[in-house]
């Protein structure tokens, strides 16, 4: 998968993060959200109505596009740091 984004934090500390069935190597202590696009992620729920894709869209916390389950819980990834054996799966169907 090619990332449209690019990686701006090549000396951080990177940890290990799973998102759905792929484990990632992101950095520590950035926004989920901002993490998974700069991987190559930007599918992180669908829609129940229709399975529309959604991503990330304000990367503030306003939208909730960038809705994923932590602990089963619906979290907005740009408001949700990256540490280390996080456990995210996409919210609303797969990605």
């Amino acid at each position: 998968m090619t990332a449209v984004f690019h990686d701006l934090t090549p000396g951080i500390r990177r940890v290990s993060v799973r998102f759905g069935d792929r484990w990632l190597e992101l950095p520590d202590g950035m926004t989920l959200a901002a993490a998974l696009l700069a991987a190559g992620v930007s599918t992180f729920r669908r829609t129940p109505a229709s399975g529309a894709p959604r991503g990330p869209f304000c990367m503030m916390g306003a939208c909730h596009d960038c809705l994923v389950l932590i602990d089963g819980e619906r979290v907005q990834a740009c408001m949700t740091e990256v540490r280390d054996g996080l456990e995210a799966d996409p919210a609303g169907g797969g990605a």
